[in-house]
């Protein structure tokens, strides 16, 4: 399974970007799908999280409210959309895959496959 993350870039803060991650090598239905950042020397950190079917999604408080998670499973996509973005969302946001289909986990050590990440800037 391979993931590819795209769509970060710099932002003014207020703005709005949209991450996208395509899944190859297995149909992304069969999978959980979430959202990570990792901010400019600190730890990798949960955003978000949706389950196979899209009907159970999870937030990280710092991003509820101003974020939203989607997927379509027809295209194998997985999408991060982000409004109001703050400074501290300065990170490089990685898309990772659960096979635990029916769990939208926060855990990063239970995800299975990871992207490359894509770097989102925030200027203030």
């Amino acid at each position: 399974v391979q993931l590819q993350a795209s769509g970060g870039g710099l932002v003014q803060a207020g703005g709005s970007l949209s991450l996208s991650c395509a899944v190859s090598g297995r149909t992304i239905g069969m999978y959980s799908m979430g959202w990570f950042r990792q901010p400019p020397g600190k730890e990798r950190e949960f955003v978000a999280a949706i389950t196979w079917s899209g009907d159970s999604t999870s937030y990280a408080d710092s991003v509820k409210g101003r974020f939203t998670i989607s997927r379509d499973n027809a295209k194998n996509t997985v999408s991060l959309q982000m409004n109001s973005l703050k400074a501290e969302d300065t990170a490089l946001y990685y898309c990772a895959a659960d096979r635990r289909w029916h769990v939208s986990s926060k855990l990063a050590r239970e995800y299975d496959y990871w992207g490359q990440g894509t770097q989102v800037t925030v200027s203030s």
